[in-house]
C-alpha cells in the first residue's frame, strides 16, 4: 500500500477529493444496479420535487449541460419514466412530466443511494453524519456565492 506525504494526508482539500472519489464509486456502483446514472437521479429527483420543468430548468436545477440534459431525458422517456410534450406557450420548448414509472425507478434510486451512504460513511455514528453534512453543506453554500 502507497503511503501518502504528510503534507497531503491531514489537508482537508485533499480529504474531500479522496473522499469524493470514493462516494462516487459507491453512488455510480448503486446507480447501476437499478440500471441507472448519477444524472438520471438529479433529473428524477428535481422533476418530483420541483413538477414538471423544460430540460432548460432542469439543466440548472441539477447542474448540468443542456446537451447532456437533452441525452438524459431521451434515456428517461426511452424507458418511460418521463414524459416529454411540447410546451403550449412556446413550441420551441419541451415540457418533462415524472412518470408513475419514473417514480417507481426514484424510489430504487434512492434506496440504492441510502446504502451507499450508508457504506460510505459506516464509521461515523449517527451524530457525526450530521455534523458532517452540517459542515460540508455549509462549505458548499459558502462557495457557491463566492
Amino acid at each position: 500500500m502507497e503511503e501518502t506525504p504528510a503534507r497531503l494526508a491531514g489537508r482537508p482539500s485533499w480529504l474531500l477529493t479522496q473522499l469524493a472519489v470514493h462516494a462516487h464509486r459507491l453512488a455510480s456502483d448503486g446507480f447501476g444496479e437499478v440500471g441507472a446514472r448519477g444524472y438520471h437521479y438529479r433529473i428524477l429527483a428535481a422533476l418530483e420535487e420541483f413538477g414538471v420543468a423544460s430540460q432548460a430548468e432542469l439543466g440548472r436545477r441539477c447542474n448540468m449541460d443542456r446537451s447532456d440534459v437533452v441525452a438524459a431525458v431521451n434515456e428517461l422517456a426511452g424507458r418511460g419514466f418521463v414524459e416529454r410534450t411540447p410546451d403550449p406557450d412556446d413550441r420551441r420548448r419541451n415540457l418533462v412530466t415524472l412518470t408513475p414509472a419514473g417514480e417507481g425507478q426514484l424510489r430504487r434510486m434512492d434506496r440504492a443511494l441510502d446504502r451507499a451512504q450508508e457504506e460510505l460513511l459506516e464509521p461515523l455514528p449517527a451524530e457525526e453524519r450530521r455534523t458532517l453534512a452540517d459542515l460540508l453543506t455549509r462549505l458548499l453554500a459558502h462557495h457557491r456565492r463566492g
